[in-house]
């Protein structure tokens, strides 16, 4: 009897000190895969109507438009005005598309119609190379520069502050909390940002493991799911920094699970796109609950 109460006690103490075990997991499935028919795909994000994928065709130097549930190619965005190496697209809270248009120095902006695009203005200095962008409002605009190493904010069209120090930052989105995320990719690290860019915490080394993150997106209950190119895998963190589980192998594959040096995330829903970019396709996923 005594065991018996003291197993009984020990069970109720580790339920009180563990977390909700749904919290901590995060399970796959593979759906489907583009054709071949993109080079070098980088980010990717969806339409607000959730029918259209923008992917940056980055070796093609177009924003290509899929069908986000066939993903069959449905046409292309940006092949007019001279985009070269586009390397982000985001759509913006105003339904505008931001591209990052690295070989220019600059970010495009378009008024999107499913798979039309019309250029209607863009954001230039103070960056060079810009692989991410992240439209907080129409009038506040985050872009790093890759190839300046700096994070830089626009508001109405004007530089409004700068964080340097970072190497090669790509992607910027921002948490629930109004804060933000930029993958610090030759720094192997995700740091997390302030609204005015100071940094607020920082994972790196163990257990992360970075090697070149990319981009990202977050699940509506707060994870963050990291292209971590380099070790072609994605990787899936906590709200409270906890690795929770890892997709991929950390080996360059083909298939479901497998992954050749991924760029791109964007999730709606159970609904996961991943730009399996070393594999010239766009995967799809759904989280399995």
């Amino acid at each position: 009897m005594r065991k018996l109460i003291f197993n009984l006690l020990m069970v109720l103490a580790v339920c009180a000190v563990t977390p909700d075990a749904s919290a901590a997991e995060f399970n796959t499935r593979f759906v489907a895969a583009s054709e071949p028919e993109l080079s070098n795909p980088h980010d990717v994000d969806l339409s607000p109507t959730g029918k259209h994928l923008y992917v940056s065709d980055l070796g093609h130097n177009r924003v290509a438009v899929l069908d986000a549930r066939s993903l069959k190619l449905l046409g292309a965005i940006g092949e007019k005005d001279d985009l070269s190496a586009p390397h982000d697209v985001h759509i913006g809270p105003d339904g505008r598309l931001y591209v990052a248009d690295t070989g220019n120095d600059r970010v495009v902006i378009y008024e999107i119609d499913g798979v039309n695009g019309k250029k209607v203005g863009e954001l230039a200095g103070g960056f060079y190379a810009p692989e991410g962008v992240f439209a907080q409002s129409e009038n506040r605009v985050y872009v790093t520069g890759a190839g300046s190493g700096n994070i830089v904010v626009f508001e109405n069209n004007e530089i409004a502050g700068e964080a340097k120090g970072l190497r090669a930052p790509h992607d910027v989105i921002a948490d629930r909390a109004g804060s933000f995320w930029v993958a610090d990719s030759a720094n192997d690290r995700m740091v997390l940002m302030s609204r005015d860019l100071k940094t607020k915490k920082v994972l790196e080394g163990e257990p992360y493991k970075f090697k070149g993150p990319r981009y990202q997106d977050m699940t509506d209950d707060g994870l963050l799911v990291v292209a971590d190119k380099n070790t072609h895998s994605i990787k899936v963190i906590s709200p409270d920094g906890e690795l929770i589980t890892v997709i991929g192998d950390g080996k360059r594959g083909k298939g479901p699970g497998k992954f050749t040096t991924p760029e791109g995330v964007v999730i709606r829903g159970d609904d996961i796109w991943f730009a399996d970019s070393g594999n010239n396709r766009i995967v799809r996923y759904r989280r399995v609950r």
